[in-house]
């Protein structure tokens, strides 16, 4: 077989879906090439946590607040169901708290409400008895089911957009506008790569040359008790001192500090809290943070159960049950959240690698697209 494309994609993970939509949208004929039969990673092993407020200042937080339009327009088209908007980060101490009223008083906290404690349980009345100092809420975000969200989105594409998908197919090399697979040649007059964490099928030297390594994290499925209903997502005081937005302030430090003497088993694990909801009232909880070369694949029952502490600590959820464990990965670089490597000059090589890239694929697709459109015409 050979066929003949104006735009080609490797990878139909959201990175790659979303620079098929940028392309189709450009008026570009699409082809999108994965080497599986279905979405198995990080896209859909993740929140589906479109996630604005937290993200590093500048173009990260641009990038979101762009993506998330972009998933308000396409959602509905696709018939993506919204599972809930909006993020409740609680601060059980005080030092949370100074944190959220700087961050509140920075550009990106526009929009946002702080709360006090009682306004933050009338907002979420299943907050754990405990401690309280307030919290923020902030309207940005949309939450999506990603393992339904990715197929639907693919399907769509497909159906709308005319973007053909050819999978299960390996494509081993990329010479000129000439893409190697499994099945025949594809000839592409621009060609995007989007490999996720896979290092080694595509450009394996600049990938190494670049230092892209692995993170690994716990993921659970929560089934309350009590029939808790949340009013979007919610963080907690360990979520200040991860994201950039809030850990850059100069306020993170005496907290970082509190919790290395209070909670050192969460930061060891590099645990945070983030709970999301679906349509059938369950909760994708998560997660930690192990970097590795190669990610073991076994599950350590001890972080699991230090994810759950924190998710008791911050939340009421009666006799609650986990129903699903699973591992995830992603592409991780400890000083860039994402790469734009170009191998030739029709060709962009683009990794996320941060874990946002439910949060921020879309902005970096359309930047991606008039960058090669500027370079090749």
């Amino acid at each position: 077989m050979t066929a003949s494309f104006d735009f080609a994609v490797v990878g139909a993970g959201i990175v790659g879906l979303a620079h098929a939509l940028a392309a189709a949208r450009a008026g570009h004929r699409v082809v999108v090439l994965d080497r599986e039969a279905q979405s198995v990673g990080a896209s859909v092993r993740n929140f589906g946590f479109v996630t604005v407020t937290g993200q590093e200042r500048g173009d990260c937080w641009r990038r979101a607040l762009r993506s998330r339009d972009v998933w308000a327009e396409v959602a509905p088209q696709a018939g993506i169901r919204i599972e809930h908007e909006g993020l409740l980060v609680t601060a059980r101490r005080a030092e949370a708290m100074a944190v959220i009223e700087a961050f509140a008083a920075t550009d990106m906290g526009r929009d946002c409400t702080l709360l006090t404690a009682a306004e933050a349980r009338s907002r979420c009345p299943h907050l754990a008895a405990g401690g309280l100092a307030g919290g923020l809420w902030s309207p940005h975000e949309r939450r999506v089911e990603s393992r339904d969200a990715i197929p639907k989105l693919k399907d769509w594409l497909e159906a709308e957009k005319g973007v053909i998908f050819l999978r299960p197919v390996h494509v081993h090399g990329i010479e000129e506008r000439t893409l190697y697979t499994s099945a025949g040649r594809i000839e592409a007059a621009r060609i995007v790569v989007c490999p996720g964490d896979e290092r080694l099928a595509l450009y394996p030297e600049r990938i190494s040359a670049l230092g892209i390594g692995r993170c690994r994290l716990h993921m659970l499925k929560v089934r309350p008790g009590n029939g808790a209903r949340l009013p979007g997502a919610v963080m907690s005081d360990l979520s200040l001192v991860r994201y950039l937005g809030y850990a850059a302030l100069p306020e993170a430090q005496a907290l970082r500090r509190r919790l290395e003497a209070e909670q050192p088993a969460h930061l060891a694990e590099g645990i945070h809290l983030i709970v999301v909801q679906g349509a059938d009232g369950d909760l994708v909880v998560g997660d930690s943070h192990h970097y590795e070369a190669s990610p073991a694949p076994f599950a350590q029952g001890h972080v699991d159960d230090l994810i759950l502490d924190e998710l008791d600590a911050v939340l009421d959820l009666g006799p609650r049950t986990v129903v699903e464990r699973w591992m995830g990965t992603y592409a991780h670089l400890p000083d860039r959240l994402m790469v734009v490597d170009a191998p030739e000059p029709h060709v962009r090589l683009v990794v996320v690698t941060s874990g946002t890239g439910a949060s921020t694929a879309f902005a970096i697709a359309e930047e991606v697209l008039a960058d090669l459109e500027g370079a090749t015409a």
